[in-house]
């Protein structure tokens, strides 16, 4: 099905029902205008049926289009006994969509194409491939290339400190329609280029599919942790984790700063009850999030402590960790590697200490190198990227960004302390450690909580700690920090797969013994 069905079918709809409106009194038109209007308007539902994405998500789309398409004629009706007077109010209508909708509505769901045949490779169709040009030269430079397969190329990257980085040497390369068939071939004639350093594909990710289980707290303290947050009836994770030892460690103790954990995801609901006092906004566009994804990933690595309202953290004073949000992800879960830098990017020049990824995919490329440039930038910035291994039961290292060189990758325990069925493992990632990531128990939007199974869930229990100890040791390495976590982490059935199990209280003990 063509990617451009969705948008061009509610167009048309759009356009047909405002000038049945306006031509109501004409017979022959407003009969053409119904039969174009409901045509169009059964493509566009057979195009969002059939869209790839979460049918929360779906739906909430549908909700706005249909707005739109009723809201948009209804209004301009009211000025069709006068035409001038509705050719103004069109052009209005029409300027005022174009900068608020229009984009939004070609870009809903996921527009991908596949590098070969036979490959589960996905592209985003508005940018297929990350170039990097030589230093010292300029994209004028690669004009020869561009015009033979009519590409366009942007710059891709636009980190603050330029001097940190080869990233912005790099430029997106957009492949047009009918060149589609050819994709391998025009990436190996790019990487052949003299003037080209290194091509790499933009791919395209998906957020895995969440498993959720009606589960709810009960109202009382739970007295092994001194709070007063009912959710902590739900925190299994918690035991196996020994937090009532982390927070006797943490008695009397004051950070050298509050730390900043950033959460690359879908957004975070910023008014949630349970995170509002612990979140630090960057934009207000972040504050919002439409899948729920990124918000329950906040809860788990800084909820609000001892509020009387929902869960807890491993902060239960709230006085070390504030969390805050970047949307690298649509509301659909969908995201390519160029959002995702960017993210990274964005994140660490805003300060963030720890950088949470709950995200990733399977990856063609066998080196990403501007991931790893990515990655590098933020460690030169003083943040750490922890990041999901992946829910396919597979090996980390085929998985993206997962397998990229300096983050640290995190596995899923179940509640018997094996790798969850569903958790990549960590055999071949050089910083690989594993956390609780089945029925977990957290935030999610309008103030309400959710149990989501993900070594996404696992990901933030990590950067929270990692968030934690970065309040007392700011300075802390991502290789020292792992060194911590695998030198006090605990065992488990098969820890070879998982790595070790995070052990909060003796990761912090450490810290200060060491500070």
């Amino acid at each position: 099905m063509s990617i451009h069905i969705y948008p061009i079918s509610f167009l048309v709809a759009l356009g047909a029902l405002t000038f049945w409106f306006f031509f109501q009194d004409n017979e022959t038109r407003s009969n053409l205008l119904r039969k174009i209007f409901f045509a169009a308007i059964a493509l566009f539902g057979f195009s969002w049926a059939m869209s790839k994405g979460a049918w929360d998500f779906k739906f909430l789309m549908f909700g706005r289009e249909m707005l739109v398409l009723l809201t948009v004629p209804l209004l301009l009706s009211f000025f069709r006994k006068k035409k001038w007077l509705f050719m103004v109010a069109l052009f209005l209508v029409l300027a005022g969509l174009d900068v608020y909708y229009f984009d939004k509505l070609k870009s809903t769901f996921p527009q991908k194409v596949a590098i070969s045949e036979g490959s589960d490779l996905l592209l985003d169709v508005n940018g297929e491939f990350l170039v990097e040009i030589k230093d010292h030269h300029r994209v004028q430079d690669i004009k020869a290339i561009l015009d033979k397969y009519e590409l366009t190329a942007t710059p891709a990257f636009s980190p603050k400190d330029e001097g940190a980085t080869d990233l912005d040497d790099y430029y997106l390369i957009n492949v047009p329609t009918a060149y589609e068939s050819h994709l391998t071939e025009i990436k190996n004639a790019l990487a052949s280029d003299e003037l080209i350093e290194w091509v790499e594909a933009n791919e395209q990710y998906k957020l895995s599919p969440l498993e959720t289980e009606a589960q709810r707290a009960l109202p009382k303290m739970n007295e092994k942790y001194g709070l007063n947050d009912p959710g902590l009836e739900n925190l299994w994770g918690f035991d196996v984790m020994n937090i009532d030892k982390l927070y006797k460690v943490l008695e009397g103790q004051k950070p050298k700063k509050e730390a900043l954990i950033a959460i690359l995801d879908t957004g975070v609901d910023a008014g949630h009850e349970d995170l509002k006092m612990n979140f630090t906004s960057i934009k207000s566009k972040y504050n919002n999030d439409p899948r729920g994804h990124g918000t329950h990933c906040a809860g788990i690595a800084a909820a609000v402590s001892n509020n009387q309202k929902g869960v807890a953290s491993f902060s239960q004073t709230n006085d070390y960790v504030q969390v805050t949000s970047v949307k690298v992800l649509s509301g659909g879960g969908f995201g390519t590697q160029k959002m995702i830098i960017d993210g990274i990017l964005e994140a660490a020049d805003a300060g963030a200490d720890v950088l949470s990824l709950s995200l990733g995919g399977l990856s063609n490329d066998a080196r990403q190198r501007a991931y790893a440039k990515a990655v590098e930038y933020a460690n030169k910035k003083g943040a750490i990227v922890v990041v999901a291994a992946g829910n396919s039961n597979r090996n980390a290292k085929d998985f993206a960004p997962a397998n990229t060189p300096g983050v640290i990758t995190v596995s899923a325990i179940d509640t018997l302390l094996g790798r969850a069925s569903f958790s990549n493992f960590n055999n071949d990632m050089k910083m690989g450690v594993a956390a609780p990531g089945v029925k977990i128990y957290s935030t999610f939007p309008g103030s309400e909580y959710r149990t989501f199974n993900g070594t996404s869930m696992a990901t933030p229990y990590v950067a929270g700690l990692i968030g934690l100890m970065k309040s007392f040791r700011p300075e802390i390495s991502t290789e020292e920090a792992y060194e911590i976590l695998n030198a006090t982490g605990q065992k488990t059935k098969n820890d070879k797969e998982t790595g070790k199990l995070i052990q909060p209280g003796a990761a912090i003990k450490m810290i200060l013994e060491n500070s």
